[in-house]
């Protein structure tokens, strides 16, 4: 879901062949979802719904006039009886009026409290029963702002909306309004004034006039959360598109004001290529068989609703985040709002790579935008601690950009291949799919594909807070190579040391070349060879990594490579040195590997000699550290040698 207020001036100021800017921002977003969350928290028993029961499918009949606050409706609903019982409760407020239950043998007993409605059986209902009731009910649902259920205007004509995320679809129809149940399909029947058109989700069935009155069937096969159910009516302009998806047509149906026809007819083909793009990485749109629609509507932002997302205007951003959802936060559905970045930081990881690939000029400026963002409060965890705290779940800073940006540096990590092929997994992962899902899903399925625990950056970054500070402390080492030392201090001390690949671009004014460091320690040291005498040293120039204040500091080369001039020679694997001003009578050596483990080393008398040659028939081929000492220690010099 993203949220942002946009003036109908704005909306129509965009001509022909202009892009449409966007004005839907994060920070905008998250401030109306949490204006939005707020409204809908009458108190915060979100849901009585019994446990005994597993919803299998939903017939929603609901008459309404978008010019009045009102419905009147029947929903039906096949369950199994998941245990032995008398009685099965649904979320339904106490401002709806229940007329009546009843099931295929006739009215049932009930009890509506508590904002619920306790339907109670004639007899025992042993597990595993499937039956099914209907409840008669009406009222004027609560009136809630943002809310769930809205009435207002457009150029003069009523309209009306839905929107339920997270726990409002109880204050207009009775359904379990959990994270932890979904119907396996649903039929939706509008019936309302036949002046106008009634969209909810799946593929509309027919529109069948009767009198004055209008009834639209929508008609929906996959399985769906109840906060994803949606309606929306009035004077509706529709227009049909086709996309092309592998050797599919997916059908894109459009509700749409009719003063906004044009705008919406330009603005929505923006998705094309974005829907096959999300289709490459992740696997097919997931309601490949029914469609992807827009229905316009007057909240200041966007809802995806499952199949047909409710947007306020058609912004490119706004539509590819509400799009991402359609795989990240409805087929797969977040089991619990302190896993909210699963749905919201998935869908701004998606706009942002949507954008990468279609504006790669502004890709750069995307992520330090973010980073610089994340990183401006110094503490906060992606997972959420407290989920009656409203600004908390939907904090657009932690669940939203630092959340998509615990993926952006997983791809770095695991690199592209790999990481894209966990994500494809995690979204067909059979037990995952078209249910929920928790960030351990999301890790087990990233160590299945890599072979990799990923426990430390979970811990790290997911319940961790705060980010890294990098201190690089760098010598040049003769024209080829460098000698790296690396430092970093914490925003937080809830992580002590964050265990990341970093990279260090060096350059001059003609060269560069970026090394990857591994690091895992504090005060780690790295020797590389790159090839170039550098002046200068960028800390991850690409923005990979949520960091800030990182530092490079050049350090003087202490060596004293002059006292002893060391010359190898890689064809016969040997070393000579040449002995200057040498007043010990003994000297000795060291060699060590690239990563400065000790390999070997001798002392000898020099008796002398102005040079020696030392064997090193023993080294395979390869680059080694050479150092050279007095009797008493002191370094006389230090060298890169390849063999």
């Amino acid at each position: 879901m993203r949220i942002i207020i946009f003036t109908f001036l704005q909306l129509f100021s965009v001509s022909y062949g202009q892009k449409l800017p966007s004005q839907f921002t994060t920070e905008k977003i998250a401030a109306f979802e949490k204006k939005a969350y707020l409204t809908t928290q009458i108190n915060k028993n979100v849901t009585a719904a019994s446990n005994n029961f597993d919803v299998k499918y939903y017939r929603c009949e609901w008459e309404v006039d978008p010019a009045t606050r009102y419905i009147k409706g029947k929903v039906t609903s096949y369950f199994v009886v998941t245990s032995p019982t008398s009685f099965i409760i649904y979320d339904l407020m106490n401002s709806l009026r229940v007329d009546s239950v009843k099931d295929k043998n006739g009215s049932l007993s009930y009890s509506q409290t508590n904002n619920s409605i306790q339907i109670n059986f004639a007899a025992d209902k042993p597990g595993g029963t499937l039956d099914s009731v209907s409840i008669y009910y009406q009222g004027i649902p609560a009136n809630q702002g943002f809310g769930s259920f809205e009435i207002n205007m457009h150029s003069g004509t009523p309209i009306l909306w839905t929107l339920s995320e997270p726990y409002g679809s109880r204050d207009w129809w009775p359904c379990k309004n959990g994270l932890d149940d979904k119907a396996d399909s649903i039929d939706v029947y509008i019936t309302n004034p036949s002046q106008y058109k009634a969209a909810s989700n799946g593929l509309l069935q027919d529109e069948v006039i009767a009198g004055d009155k209008k009834i639209t069937h929508w008609k929906h096969r996959y399985p769906i959360a109840s906060y994803l159910v949606c309606m929306a009516v009035t004077n509706y302009t529709e227009f049909k598109e086709y996309i092309q998806i592998g050797n599919d047509n997916l059908l894109m149906q459009t509700f749409c004001y009719p003063e906004s026809l044009a705008l919406f007819q330009l603005q929505t083909q923006l998705m094309f290529p974005t829907i096959k793009y999300y289709s490459e990485l992740f696997g097919p749109y997931p309601f490949m068989k029914e469609k992807y629609g827009h229905v316009q509507f007057g909240w200041g932002g966007g809802m995806e609703h499952q199949t047909s997302t409710f947007i306020f205007a058609p912004d490119e951003n706004l539509m590819a985040h509400e799009l991402a959802h359609q795989w990240f936060g409805d087929k797969i559905t977040v089991a619990s709002w302190q896993h909210i970045w699963l749905s919201e930081g998935f869908a701004t990881f998606l706009t942002n790579i949507d954008f990468e690939k279609k504006y790669p000029q502004t890709a750069m400026q995307g992520r330090r935008q973010e980073i610089s963002k994340i990183t401006s409060s110094t503490g906060g965890s992606v997972f959420v601690k407290d989920t009656t705290n409203v600004n908390r779940i939907f904090d657009s800073r932690l669940s939203y950009s630092k959340g998509g940006y615990l993926l952006t540096m997983l791809r770095w990590i695991l690199g592209d291949s790999i990481f894209f092929k966990g994500l494809t997994n995690y979204f067909n992962d059979p037990s995952l799919a078209y249910g929920f899902a928790v960030t351990k899903d999301l890790q087990r399925n990233l160590e299945e594909v890599s072979g990799k625990k990923l426990d430390y950056f979970f811990d790290q970054w997911f319940y961790g807070e705060g980010y890294p500070s990098y201190q690089v402390e760098w010598t040049q080492i003769g024209n080829d190579y460098v000698r790296i030392k690396l430092n970093q201090t914490t925003s937080n001390p809830s992580v002590g040391f964050f265990t990341l690949p970093l990279a260090l671009q060096f350059k001059n004014a003609t060269q560069q070349k970026t090394i990857v460091l591994d690091n895992k320690t504090n005060g780690e040291k790295f020797f590389r060879e790159i090839g170039f005498i550098a002046d200068t040293v960028i800390v991850d120039p690409d923005y990979w990594l949520v960091t800030k204040n990182n530092t490079s500091l050049k350090m003087a080369d202490d060596s004293k490579e002059n006292q002893v001039e060391i010359y190898p020679n890689p064809f016969v694997n040997s070393v000579q040195l040449n002995f200057l001003h040498i007043t010990s009578p003994k000297v000795f050596y060291k060699i060590f590997d690239i990563n400065g483990r000790l390999i070997s080393g001798e002392t000898f008398s020099l008796n002398g000699y102005l040079f020696k040659e030392i064997n090193l028939h023993y080294l395979p081929k390869g680059v080694y550290i050479m150092k050279i000492f007095s009797e008493d220690g002191v370094n006389l010099s230090k060298r890169i040698i390849k063999l």
